[in-house]
């Protein structure tokens, strides 16, 4: 292994150096967006895991991966990732939100009588989680983003010195933050109020719908968490002081 991974790595650093890593954190619950500068251990300890088991399980996954073409984003432009991220993640978000909120409707509808408190909560929990994400993805289309293909722009020799309104880009990028610590809560509760997904032995194909959805939500929230919070975010704040101390 390029970088070795110990007790203290930090776990967003283990998905940026290995990305396919994520699967296998995904799988014992360990968050590596939200939480990723916690030490590895630290995040162990959160989800409950043997913080060596995780180790040995993390070393096993490295030595049965199958090399992909995977792009390496940590050493991309940001640019680039911005438009990854926009292309891929915001589109995502964007088709899903309304389709698992029509689903969930549906779902009440049909399972109102024997699953109503659990239905009326996660509604209640996802309704939440949607007002927040569409003006959150909204912001950073609109301000957050134009600010950092600007500042990557001018470092590049491509573009103009840009005036960034807000004072530093870091302002905005700490709000951004705030917000996806709300999100990767709401969604630890979508999946506690759902008993991980475990579909009752009355579900219909709308209802396992559904539960597929909201999982496919999380797991793609997550991996565009991680790119924002441990590669994106950190570098935009170094490259904009690189700027302002002229070292071009």
């Amino acid at each position: 292994m390029d970088h070795i991974i110990e007790n203290s790595t930090p776990v967003g650093d283990i998905v940026v150096h290995y990305p396919r890593l994520r699967i296998t954190l995904e799988k014992l619950g360990i968050d590596y967006c939200c939480g990723g500068t916690k030490s590895l251990l630290a995040a162990c300890e959160a989800a409950g895991q043997d913080c060596q088991a995780v180790l040995d399980a993390l070393k096993t996954s490295l030595t049965e991966i199958i090399e992909h073409n995977e792009t390496d984003w940590d050493a991309a432009g940001l640019g680039g990732l911005v438009d990854h991220i926009v292309d891929t993640h915001h589109a995502f978000m964007k088709e899903q939100l309304p389709r698992l909120e029509a689903l969930l409707i549906k779902v009440q509808h049909a399972h109102g009588a024997q699953h109503g408190d659990m239905l009326e909560k996660l509604r209640s929990k996802y309704s939440s989680i949607r007002s927040e994400l569409e003006p959150h993805l909204m912001k950073e289309e609109e301000i957050l983003f134009p600010s950092i293909k600007a500042i990557d722009a001018f470092m590049l020799g491509t573009g103009e010195r840009p005036v960034i309104h807000c004072g530093s880009v870091a302002h905005p990028i700490n709000q951004m933050g705030h917000e996806h610590d709300a999100a990767g809560a709401a969604l630890a509760d979508m999946r506690t109020l759902t008993n991980n997904y475990a579909l009752p032995p009355d579900a219909c194909p709308t209802f396992a719908a559904l539960y597929e959805g909201l999982e496919a939500m999380e797991a793609d929230l997550h991996e565009h968490i991680h790119l924002e919070n441990n590669i994106l975010f950190p570098k935009t704040v170094e490259m904009e002081k690189a700027m302002m101390n002229g070292t071009v």
